[in-house]
Parts: C-alpha cells; structure tokens; sequence
C-alpha cells in the first residue's frame, strides 16, 4: 500500500529504495492560516497552440506547456473558487514587459524566447483577476525576488502561501523555495502546477515536497480550504 504522504504524481519515477531514503521527511500535511493564493505566470503565452502535446508545439509556441497547461485549468479553478471562499487574498505574478524596465546587457535566463505579442503576458482568461486581487510584475524567476510580494504578505500578516501555475521547474519552484527562505508554510497543489516536461514536473514536486513545501491534492487542498472558510464565518 501506497504511504500517504508519498501518494503523488512522481510514484512511477521515483525508486523504492529512494522512498525509504527520505523516509525521515515524512509529516502531516496542511494549509495554515492566515493565507494567501499566489496563482504564478498563469498568462496566455503558456496555453498558446492549444490542448496538444507539447512536443507538437515547441517549435511554433516554445513558450508553450500545451496539454499540460490546458489540463490544469479546472483544477486550478476550483483551487481559486476554494481560496475566494475562504477569503484568501489572491495574488498574480506574470512577466514585466517595461522595456524601460529591462537593460539590453541582461537576460533572466539564456532562453531565445523570440518576440512575445501584445498579449502574451495578459492573465487568461479563465482566471481573471477581480477587484482587490494584486498582480506581480517580475524579472526573474521568483515573485518575490526584486517585487513588492513580501511587503503585501507581511502587511496582511500571512504566514503561509498556497502555490499553482507554472512552470513547476522554473517560476513555481523559486518561488516556493523563496517563500520557505522567507519564513512561510508553502503549499503546493499538485494538479494547479505544470510544466513542459512531465518528468521535470514530477521530479520538482518530489523534490520540494521533501524539502519545501507541502504538496496536497486538489481534493485535499479545497476540503482544507472549505474548514478555514466555516471558521471564518463562525
């Protein structure tokens, strides 16, 4: 029988015996409160080309994660429909577009990301933010490296962030790792996080979920979501 707290996406990549090496992590998992949704780089340039593989679209949307993208979008409804009821604050990051903003002689990463469109960065759709939502502009990987992130969380008094977006290896993971750097309890929802690669995504959860944060389902994550939403209106 499956351990509960190993019972996640990476059960088929990852050994046996490698279970047993990290046997000493193992632990209840929660969402604290006060806390707060931040949704990372949900923007459209990562669902461009449509519900396919990604290998089908890499060389038309290199931007794109494709089916891995489009699969995760009810899950992550339901992750926002749970966090607004239970009266999360919701935050947003997406890239900085300022051209005033970006020195020509620095690049966040060595990708050849080629000319973005207008509305590559825009939120989509299907996670619109709504009045008193906050939305990140960064530069690098993390949200809250270089932006004003942390000051909102410490104003709201928050001490633990419930993660989803993408890309799990790149933006979610330096975000998470940041958070946990910070100080925070760091949830992240398994089915609302995705990536290019499905083993890089696989991987990078095992690997946080061990060291970092707290990987829950979604079913978890919204039950948990609902009990804090009854406290409040108690």
């Amino acid at each position: 029988m499956v351990e509960k707290f190993e019972d996640h996406c990476w059960q088929d990549v990852v050994p046996a015996l490698d279970f047993e090496v990290y046997a000493t992590y193992r632990r209840e998992t929660f969402i604290g409160a006060p806390a707060a949704l931040i949704a990372i780089d949900l923007y459209e340039q990562v669902y461009k080309g449509g519900n396919k593989p990604v290998a089908e679209l890499y060389q038309t949307h290199p931007m794109s994660c494709g089916e891995n993208a489009h699969r995760a979008i009810a899950p992550t409804q339901r992750l926002f429909h749970a966090a607004r009821a239970a009266g999360l604050p919701v935050f947003y990051s997406t890239g900085d577009t300022r051209p005033e903003s970006k020195p020509t002689f620095v690049k966040a990463t060595r990708r050849q990301r080629g000319n973005p469109e207008p509305d590559d960065y825009m939120i989509k759709a299907e996670f619109k933010p709504l009045p008193g939502d906050v939305i990140i502009t960064k530069q690098r990987a993390s949200a809250f490296y270089g932006t004003p992130l942390q000051a909102h969380l410490t104003q709201l008094g928050i001490n633990t962030v419930v993660i989803c977006g993408e890309s799990t290896s790149g933006c979610v993971r330096a975000s998470a790792v940041d958070a946990f750097s910070l100080g925070y309890h760091v949830v992240l929802v398994e089915e609302c996080c995705f990536d290019r690669l499905t083993l890089s995504h696989k991987v990078n959860l095992f690997d946080m979920h061990h060291k970092y944060a707290d990987v829950m389902h979604i079913d978890e994550a919204v039950a948990a979501l609902s009990k804090q939403g009854q406290k409040e209106a108690v």
